[in-house]
């Protein structure tokens, strides 16, 4: 028998906020694998370079990307650019550093005419150093 005052014990309190731990544990996750995907996910031009056991790194400091698909259009990186732009963006390199390297990225079914066309774009604006960039022959995909 119990004396004293007649009181219920209510409990706990139902809590009316929202736990904000789940929901910042999920865009943290998020967070991280879009930073390991984002540089995957860039659009680089896709080429068969052709294959060659004697191929070295060249040591040029500064150099420039062009590139020709295998439909014959051009890149500047991995930008697609017509024939003026870049005769004008080889300009541009030209007047920053005459000694500018170009490596040029070429897929194995581009005629040739169309890369003497391109060696000659560059050579008008202004570089001579002219790189091929090729695969090793025993560099896998």
């Amino acid at each position: 028998m119990a004396f004293g005052r007649l009181q219920r014990n209510i409990g706990a309190q139902p809590m009316s906020d929202i736990n904000m731990t789940p929901l910042i544990d999920v865009m943290l996750v998020l967070l991280v694998i879009f930073m390991i995907t984002a540089p995957l996910m860039s659009s680089s031009l896709k080429l068969d370079l052709p294959k060659t056991e004697g191929a070295r790194p060249t040591d040029a400091g500064q150099y420039v990307t062009v590139a020709v698909s295998p439909q014959g259009q051009l890149y500047w990186g991995d930008d697609a650019v017509s024939a003026e732009q870049m005769k004008l963006r080889v300009r541009e390199a030209a007047l920053r550093n005459p000694g500018t390297e170009v490596q040029l990225r070429a897929d194995q079914s581009v005629p040739y005419g169309r890369i003497a066309e391109l060696i000659g774009l560059v050579q008008e604006g202004g570089l001579t150093r002219i790189g091929f960039v090729t695969e090793t022959a025993t560099a896998q995909r």
